[in-house]
């Protein structure tokens, strides 16, 4: 009869020390603003590790076409957090909305002017695109902002040139291959996918390192980061920090293992067929996740500066930045932890 007892005694212990973990953990949903893109690879591998668990987070990751999407779904509820681009919170501040990042995991934007196979020989500077149809994520995400920038930079009316959402991933390399487009802004892996079929791949503009982020925007500037509304993050100080102790944890991490480590923590889905091809766009990736998870105050200023020669609505908002970014969760995570470089 003991015996008995015991057996059904031990599988309902097990479901009620199941049910009080998962009553321990926050729920949190993040949108993605393309989880297949290197540069919010810290983001899913933070789900791959565990490290979301180990912060006591149920996390669910939803995968969405570009930032703006992403944008949108915290905005109208749908999600708590965006693993996107900081420039959105500037962009956003604009227009008396505030949105506040709280940790930091690409200290460059990762973003590439590239031509179309199929257009290189009439395409060979930024001022040949005036007219032409460029392909972007989504309308208003990051790849727009950056498209819009460049083209104001280099003399040409932004409204002249055609702008076309083709996505993140295979449908933009496929976009590209097939001339569907002149041109467009595209993240790894694509950018290596497409330099893997042609060799002569004609790029424009390239922010995947410090030398190229400089040379374009004069400073460092800020890409991928966890962010939410200033209200949420407000009232969600246990959650907002245990995100910030699982990206850094997870930052830490890549930054100790070899880059075929790193492939190797990935969903295969996301690796996709041609390993050599994503892992070469890895190593050309993983220098530009921080390894502090900070904002530089000045990578800040210039994400305003960008935004205020590009849009008239911005610079005449009269934006205090300091508001659109806090390090007090990763100074924090720092004192009690030591997850954060010096």
């Amino acid at each position: 009869m003991k015996t008995i007892f015991g057996r059904l005694l031990a599988p309902l212990l097990a479901i009620l020390l199941m049910s009080d973990f998962a009553a321990a953990q926050s729920k949190v949903t993040i949108a993605v603003g393309g989880g297949a893109c290197l540069c919010y690879l810290p983001t899913v591998l933070a789900r791959q590790l565990g490290e979301f668990d180990k912060a006591g987070l149920s996390v669910e990751l939803v995968d969405l076409k570009g930032g703006s999407d992403a944008l949108k779904a915290v905005l109208g509820g749908s999600a708590d957090v965006v693993s996107g681009y900081f420039d959105h919170c500037v962009n956003l501040a604009a227009k008396k909305q505030e949105l506040q990042s709280f940790v930091v995991y690409d200290r460059y934007p990762g973003l590439v002017l590239v031509v179309s196979p199929k257009h290189t020989d009439e395409i060979k500077s930024v001022k040949d695109l005036a007219g032409k149809k460029v392909g972007v994520s989504a309308p208003g995400s990051s790849t727009d902002f950056f498209l819009k920038y460049m083209l104001k930079k280099n003399g040409l009316d932004p409204s002249g040139t055609s702008v076309i959402g083709i996505g993140l991933g295979a449908t933009a390399v496929a976009a590209m291959e097939q001339g569907q487009i002149d041109a467009a802004v595209m993240l790894d892996p694509s950018v290596t996918v497409l330099q893997g079929s042609h060799a002569d791949l004609r790029i424009l503009s390239d922010t995947r390192t410090q030398k190229d982020t400089l040379a374009v925007f004069s400073g460092e500037y800020p890409g991928g980061a966890l962010y939410s509304t200033t209200a949420w993050v407000n009232s969600h100080e246990k959650e907002v920090q245990a995100l910030t102790n699982a990206i850094l944890n997870t930052l830490k991490w890549i930054h100790s293992h070899s880059p075929e480590e790193v492939m190797a923590k990935m969903p295969p889905e996301t690796v996709g067929k041609n390993k050599e091809l994503y892992l070469a766009a890895l190593k050309n990736t993983i220098p530009m996740y921080s390894e502090t998870g900070k904002m530089d105050p000045k990578g800040a200023d210039a994400v305003l500066a960008v935004f205020s020669e590009s849009s008239p609505e911005v610079a005449k908002a009269n934006i205090d930045v300091t508001k659109t970014y806090t390090n007090k969760y990763v100074d924090q995570a720092g004192r009690t932890t030591g997850t954060n470089a010096k």
